[in-house]
C-alpha cells in the first residue's frame, strides 16, 4: 500500500521540481531561454511540455499580481523581467550599468537605425564613436560587414538578450522605440536626441 502511494505521488513531486527549476533557469539567467536550454536544466526534451511549464509559471505570476512577468516571445522564447511601471522606481538598485552614456548612445543610435553604416554613426555621434564601435564590437553587443571603407553596422543576438528585445530587426526597432518613449517624438527631435553631446 505505502509503496503505490509512493508512486503514485512520484509524478507530482517530479512535475513540481520541473517547474521549480523551470522558474529558476529564468531568475538566474536574466536573459530570454529557448526550449533547448529550458529543457536540458529540467530534463525534457518536450517542446510542448516544456512550453506547457513555462506557461504554468506565467501564470502564477499573473494571478498574484506580481511585479515580476513571465513572457513568452513570439520567436518561443520565454524570459523573467521586471514589469515596466516598476522600473524607474528601482532603477537606482540594480548593477552598475553595463555601458557608460557615450557608447550607450551609440549603441542606441545603431539599434534603432540599423544597417547603418559607421561613417553614418560618426558623422552625427562624433569621432568618439569610432571607440564606442571598437568597445561594442569587442562585447559582442554588434556585427558589422565591409562596404568599401566603411563598415555597416548591425546589433547582434547577444544584444537583443542581453536587453530581452526580439532577434527580428523590425520588431526589435517597434520595442526600443517603446521602451525609449519615441512613437511620439518628431523624426528631427530623435536625430538632435542622438546627437547630444558625446560622453566618453
Amino acid at each position: 500500500m505505502e509503496t503505490q502511494v509512493q508512486t503514485e505521488l512520484a509524478p507530482k513531486s517530479s512535475g513540481l521540481l520541473q517547474q521549480q527549476l523551470c522558474e529558476a533557469a529564468l531568475y538566474v539567467s536574466g536573459r530570454p531561454l529557448d526550449f533547448k536550454t529550458i529543457g536540458s536544466v529540467i530534463g525534457a526534451r518536450s517542446e510542448e511540455k516544456i512550453r506547457s511549464i513555462a506557461r504554468a509559471i506565467a501564470e502564477r505570476y499573473a494571478k498574484i499580481d506580481s511585479p515580476i512577468q513571465v513572457l513568452e516571445l513570439p520567436d518561443g522564447r520565454f524570459v523573467m523581467q521586471l514589469r515596466s511601471e516598476f522600473v524607474k522606481n528601482v532603477r537606482k538598485l540594480s548593477n552598475r550599468p553595463l555601458l557608460t552614456p557615450g557608447p550607450l548612445r551609440t549603441l542606441s543610435f545603431i539599434a534603432l537605425r540599423q544597417p547603418i553604416s559607421q561613417s553614418h554613426v560618426v558623422r552625427v555621434r562624433g569621432k568618439l564613436a569610432y571607440g564606442h564601435v571598437k568597445q561594442l564590437k569587442e562585447m559582442d553587443l554588434i556585427s558589422y560587414d565591409k562596404l568599401g571603407r566603411t563598415r555597416v553596422l548591425r546589433t547582434t543576438i547577444t544584444f537583443a538578450d542581453y536587453f530581452n528585445l526580439n532577434h527580428d530587426p523590425a520588431l526589435m526597432k517597434k520595442e526600443l522605440k517603446n521602451v525609449l518613449d519615441l512613437t511620439n517624438q518628431p523624426q528631427a527631435e530623435k536625430v538632435q536626441e542622438s546627437a547630444s553631446p558625446e560622453q566618453p
